[in-house]
């Protein structure tokens, strides 16, 4: 039997999917506790979870993405299958434990460090693979083309050559990695920026992706990227990319930082997804994502943990819901008439995106421990806001994930063995 994606639509899919959810409670009280979707992480690095907390020293006056950046290629060039495979295996492991139960892996590490291919030109995409398998957590997994060091078409620098594809190896990679897929995998495109792909290399993997196919990019997420973008393409990141792609719902846009009014409308118009990654957006001063002026034109959109400095969705709604009342100087942003509750604002938008961004109709479960204190008295009117807003004290008791009991009592059942296979690699990945 052939499995595929789930199915998406060319109209307005957030609008839709919202209408839709708002006959189904997403929180609903059983005897084991306050039972929700799980959620889906529609955006993450998972060898950047090995460096969280270890960028935090200044290296420079003016830190910024772009100096982080080099702190990550110096990780980035000491992995190989078996490390990926560890840390991987620990990161999905805690993201099941803090309820996401998908994640797209967006996954650029695909050669040896030197850049020559491995024997098997899969190994990093099969020990991601092998990790979810592992795990129980569904995976979305993305290969990432990435070709050129900026819009200027400058070749890749001496880090980011284990990262590079031609167009012809990158397809047929796609290829192998599609013969995998099935229930808990799917294999969609990652177009790793506008700076790194160039127009007609863009152009010609749509036009050889399966149908169907989701397609994920990082877009508009520094200043310098925009400013480059205008300087070299004639207009800002993601009006270019609205222009010169038929940009859907089978689109993630990734982060989408800095868009101007006339960006925010057609965004939300044409289907897309905005995958928000607050916490690293925060972590790396990236900026903020224009969340209000996005809900008022019916966007659809979703979280990512990105950089894995925070493995917790409620961190990422939190503070993407602070953040907006930081810059606005007012309370209780992400609500709509239906919906006067942010909690359920914020749950449902990202319950509303989780197939089309990921590919996967089929709908996990996790239960909330009733019994934890911040949920003590709680009702079906207040538990969503109760559970964001309450601090981050755990509550997550239990997770299925096709199915299978894979959090039971707040941790992962194979925790045991996957921790001590991430302690035993993290040493060797961090020596100087």
């Amino acid at each position: 039997m052939r499995i595929h994606d789930a199915p998406f639509s060319h109209a307005r899919a957030g609008i839709r999917h919202n209408d839709q959810m708002a006959h189904a409670p997403l929180m609903q009280r059983t005897h084991a506790g306050w039972q929700t979707p799980g959620i889906a992480n529609l955006h993450s690095h998972a060898f950047q979870r090995a460096m969280a907390g270890l960028s935090e020293r200044q290296t420079h006056p003016e830190d910024s993405f772009w100096t982080w950046r080099e702190t990550m290629y110096a990780l980035a060039a000491r992995f190989d299958p078996e490390s990926l495979h560890a840390v991987a295996s620990q990161l999905y492991a805690e993201m099941l434990e803090a309820g996401y139960t998908t994640v797209c892996e967006f996954h650029y590490l695909h050669h040896q460090p030197d850049g020559r291919p491995y024997d098997d030109a899969a190994a990093m995409s099969r020990a991601l693979i092998e990790a979810a398998r592992e795990t129980g957590i569904r995976l979305t997994l993305l290969p990432v083309l990435y070709m050129t060091g900026g819009f200027d078409g400058r070749p890749l620098s001496e880090r980011q050559r284990r990262f590079g594809h031609e167009v012809d190896a990158y397809l047929r990679l796609i290829e192998v990695l599609r013969k995998e897929v099935n229930e808990s995998l799917r294999v969609g495109c990652a177009l790793h920026s506008l700076r790194a792909v160039p127009e007609a290399a863009m152009q010609e993997v749509i036009a050889g992706l399966p149908h169907g196919a989701r397609i994920h990019v990082h877009i508009a997420e520094q200043i310098p990227e925009v400013e480059e973008c205008m300087a070299l393409r004639g207009a800002r990141p993601v009006r270019w990319l609205l222009d010169h792609a038929d940009v859907d719902a089978r689109w993630t846009l990734v982060h989408a930082t800095h868009l101007d009014a006339g960006e925010v409308r057609d965004l939300a118009a044409s289907g897309a997804t905005a995958a928000i990654c607050t916490t690293t957006e925060g972590n790396l001063g990236d900026g903020f994502f224009p969340f209000r002026d996005y809900l008022d034109h019916g966007g659809c959109w979703g979280i990512g943990s990105d950089s894995h400095i925070s493995v917790s969705p409620i961190e990422e709604l939190r503070w993407l819901e602070y953040g907006q009342r930081l810059q606005r100087q007012r309370r209780n942003i992400a609500t709509t008439p239906e919906s006067p509750s942010v909690g359920e604002t914020l749950l449902a938008g990202v319950a509303a995106s989780a197939a089309q961004s990921t590919g996967f109709a089929q709908q996990d479960r996790m239960v909330l421990d009733a019994d934890a204190p911040i949920l003590a008295a709680a009702t079906d009117v207040d538990v969503a806001d109760r559970w964001i807003f309450s601090g981050n004290r755990p509550v997550v008791r239990g997770v299925e994930v096709a199915g299978r009991e894979v959090v039971a009592e707040g941790r992962h059942l194979a925790h045991e063995a996957i921790e001590a296979r991430y302690r035993r690699a993290l040493p060797r990945l961090l020596q100087s």
